[in-house]
């Protein structure tokens, strides 16, 4: 039987927590970690502040631009890239990517044009031929002053595709053809804990970090998000730490005790935004748009998170 995405996650179970209340990982650290309560906050008022945060905008946005029907390995059009960058541009100073191929090239380029940075995803897989592909249009990105950041795969030892000396392979090859852009590579952030070379091979640190996957409370997400980073901070020699990706479902169903839905959807979008913009973190939220190819691997919550539908509009308005 094949793993879905969230198999590959550890998992909270309330049975687990502590004499306190609080969740065995977050009564673990030492330090007391609040749940966070909006429940005295009216709904519209949550909604005003997500509005406002966008207006400032974050620091970024995954960005994939698929629409109905289409799923990776569909060709897009520059317009359709167009198209999208401009419902998001007004929110971001950042995009990160996911693909050099299939049209996605094109992204980096279109979002210098209107004044945006971006980390340029390399995808790698069991597929050798595609990843030289891959890697070969990522440089050429690179080269053309279109990447901020080279990103040489993504969650490739979280899914077991390729082994760690393949990975750093790709990374050598990656800094050596473009010097002075950084490369990293992104994934959970507990891979980076357990493959310290990897760690070592990084110019940055991009983590992923979802504590919805891990069957996390969404009151206590937020808290357990920064322990996340904390921990990928430990292991980074000093390096800078960039969140790459979190964030939560606004629809589907439930991983254990994290619950999808709109409310928490907003309530861990502001919380983690707030967090992100005090502490000078480097965050990109997952996700712009919704994506129904995505319930392929993660099951239908794998639809739902967007900050905007598939229609483009923005959601929770």
């Amino acid at each position: 039987m094949s793993k879905s995405y969230g198999d590959y996650f550890p998992t909270y179970s309330r049975s687990s927590a502590g004499k306190d209340g609080q969740p065995a990982f977050l009564s673990s650290t030492g330090a007391h970690l609040a749940a966070v309560d909006y429940s005295e906050i009216p709904l519209s008022e949550r909604i005003s502040i997500l509005q406002e945060i966008l207006e400032k905008k974050i620091h970024g946005f995954s960005f994939s631009p698929y629409l109905e029907g289409q799923a990776p390995g569909c060709v897009i059009s520059e317009q359709q890239i167009r198209e999208r960058l401009q419902i998001i541009r007004p929110c971001c100073n950042w995009i990160r990517t996911f693909s050099c191929t299939d049209g996605n090239e094109r992204s980096p380029a279109i979002a210098r044009e209107f004044g945006l940075q971006t980390m340029v995803g390399v995808c790698l897989g069991e597929d050798h031929a595609m990843n030289e592909t891959e890697l070969a249009n990522g440089i050429d990105i690179a080269r053309a002053g279109n990447a901020a950041i080279l990103a040489v795969g993504n969650e490739v030892l979280l899914r077991g595709d390729l082994s760690e000396d393949e990975i750093l392979d790709y990374i050598r090859r990656a800094r050596e053809a473009v010097p002075g852009v950084p490369v990293a590579y992104v994934d959970a952030y507990f891979l980076f804990e357990k493959h310290p070379r990897v760690a070592e091979a990084c110019d940055v640190i991009l983590i992923n970090c979802y504590p919805f996957w891990e069957s996390c409370p969404v009151e206590y997400a937020p808290a357990y998000m920064r322990e996340m980073y904390r921990r990928a901070q430990a292991v980074a020699n000093g390096k800078k730490v960039i969140i790459s990706e979190t964030g939560w479902p606004s629809r589907g169903e439930a991983c254990g005790e994290a619950v999808p839905g709109p409310e928490n959807a907003i309530n861990y979008f502001i919380e983690t935004c707030r967090w992100a913009e005090k502490e000078g973190v480097e965050l990109f939220y997952f996700s712009s748009f919704d994506e129904s190819w995505k319930t392929g691997d993660e099951g239908d919550v794998g639809a739902w998170w967007g900050l905007w539908d598939q229609h483009g509009k923005l959601k929770y308005l």
